[in-house]
């Protein structure tokens, strides 16, 4: 019965997305966003000027104190992320579409490297999300600073 509701809610937030639609009846997102997969682009000078939904993870322990993309240390407890192509220093909100939960982070690093997954969360990040057990969550991930364009 939890499943069935989840899958639902996820369905309904689907729904309002502009960029994605459900394929068949097996809900597997796909996008039909022409320049590049589950991305939305409207101005880029507009704050939600970018959206993407996929799979998130999490990267913690084995990386805490290495240096990042940004040149700052990794910090497990902080709010940050890696993401492929967003400039460094983004803020981005993170919605878990599992559970609703959302949070803002700062890209500080480049990643993930793991095909189909479109972020890798803080050891932090993925706790409040409530990913952390499970490792990996669909989630959508907007903009929320002006320096993207």
């Amino acid at each position: 019965m939890l499943v069935r509701a989840i899958l639902g809610a996820i369905f309904c937030v689907l729904l309002i997305l502009p960029g994605v639609r459900i394929k068949g009846d097996d809900l597997s997102f796909i996008s039909t966003a022409k320049a590049a997969p589950s991305i939305h682009r409207h101005h880029p000078h507009h704050k939600d000027a970018y959206r993407q939904i996929g799979t998130a993870s999490w990267y913690g322990p084995g990386f805490n104190g290495r240096l990042t993309a940004s040149g700052k240390r990794f910090d497990q407890r902080r709010l940050t992320a890696a993401h492929r192509s967003l400039p460094l220093g983004t803020k981005a909100r993170v919605t878990n579409l599992e559970n609703g939960r959302s949070i803002e982070v700062t890209v500080t690093d480049r990643g993930p490297y793991v095909p189909g997954r479109i972020i890798d969360l803080s050891e932090k990040a993925a706790k409040l999300l409530g990913m952390k057990e499970a490792g990996l969550a669909t989630v959508a991930i907007e903009v929320t600073t002006d320096n993207i364009g």
